[in-house]
């Protein structure tokens, strides 16, 4: 069964995608400020825009993003696009081609990996634990592929609450690995769709955005998870020969990102309806988290691992060896729950006793039920 095609399904309890919860929505604000910002800007909203936005929006974005601790040097631009994905797809058509490698935490965000395979450019997967990709194995398989005459252009990662297991990078690796891109001359993409979503402290943590002297970190976000994911906008920093490279691309394919949509993202953030939306998600979702932990801890078969989530929409649970979660996932859908089986996170096609939860989007009750249907199924497959 296609995971992908699930959303399309009769499913009682989705917990497979990168879903908001709905409870922090501010839809109603929206509309008053969407009627207010028409009815003054005119036809203007209505209209295309350049490839990667309006000035005014992008400043605003830019100011935003400024306050909330990414620096954003005078050399660099701030671009938006049609998306968060959207993001990732035109920053690795910019930089890659079918004979550059490029490094990935692993398990690491299916969407990345699917866009790296279709340009049939090649990936150095690194493990993770609890505080991130692991920087010394990173460092060693890069000298590994360097005396191969491998061409390592670049590494992708999401270093603040990780998709898909929720864990966060240390400070201390997340100098360290800026250490190694200047060493080795690499360029470092941070895709940060989920960092202000940190449950456990009130910390923002540095990002690699920020930690860069050199210009080597492409920073890029979305307003998917702190506004509405409808909008469909999302927003790269980077210097100007990558952003001049993916506004040529943006002009191919979408035109320009959403103008409405623009407008709806600079009002927001001036009215402050998207800091009211990530506090309240932040409650929301940490709330989630802990009543996910309590449920796996309770209906899980012995054996079971996961990380705690320390932020963002999801976590990663490996089921005892032997049980297979794709082969799973047509038996749990019949029984009303889906999620995402772990091959598809990895590039080597291993996590198969693994499985992505999605905890943000399903109602408490919903996420219990969830969960137990999920341990119910696991230790019916292990009797097999």
């Amino acid at each position: 069964m296609d995971i992908y095609e699930t959303l399309t399904s009769d499913i009682k309890i989705n917990m497979a995608f990168g879903y908001p919860g709905p409870e922090p929505f501010q839809h109603k604000k929206i509309s008053e400020l969407s009627h207010k910002f028409i009815n003054q800007e005119g036809e203007a909203v209505l209209q295309y825009s350049p490839a990667t936005g309006l000035s005014y929006v992008k400043e605003t974005v830019k100011n935003f993003l400024i306050n909330k601790g990414i620096k954003i040097n005078d050399e660099e631009e701030l671009i938006l696009t049609p998306g968060g994905t959207s993001s990732i797809y035109y920053t690795f058509f910019s930089l890659l081609n079918n004979k550059d490698f490029i490094i990935t935490e692993s398990p690491t965000f299916v969407g990345a990996l699917n866009t790296i395979r279709f340009i049939k450019a090649n990936i150095l997967p690194i493990d993770i634990d609890i505080d991130g990709i692991n920087v010394y194995a990173l460092e060693e398989k890069l000298k590994q592929a360097i005396e191969n005459r491998k061409k390592v252009k670049a590494i992708y990662l999401n270093p603040t609450a990780h998709n898909p297991t929720g864990v966060i990078m240390s400070d201390e690796r997340r100098k360290h690995l800026i250490e190694i891109a200047n060493k080795y001359d690499l360029l470092i993409i941070e895709d940060d769709p989920y960092g202000f979503f940190v449950f456990d402290t009130d910390k923002r943590f540095t990002s690699l955005k920020t930690l860069d002297t050199e210009g080597r970190v492409i920073y890029m976000g979305t307003f998917s998870k702190i506004l509405a994911p409808g909008l469909r906008l999302g927003y790269i920093v980077a210097n100007k020969a990558i952003t001049d490279a993916i506004e040529s691309l943006i002009t191919m394919t979408a035109i320009n990102p959403s103008t409405l949509s623009q407008f709806i993202a600079m009002y927001a953030i001036k009215e402050g309806v998207v800091d009211e939306t990530i506090e309240n998600a932040r409650k929301v979702y940490r709330k989630k988290r802990d009543v996910l932990i309590e449920a796996l801890e309770e209906y899980m078969p012995k054996g079971s691992e996961w990380y705690k989530p320390k932020g963002g929409l999801f976590a990663f649970v490996y089921l005892p060896k032997g049980v297979d979660t794709t082969e799973m996932l047509p038996t749990a859908i019949n029984k009303g729950v889906a999620y995402v089986p772990g091959r598809n996170f990895f590039a080597d096609g291993s996590g198969g006793n693994a499985m992505r939860i999605n905890f943000s989007y399903p109602s408490i009750d919903k996420l219990r039920e969830g969960i137990k249907i999920i341990g119910e199924t696991a230790k019916e497959m292990m009797k097999h």
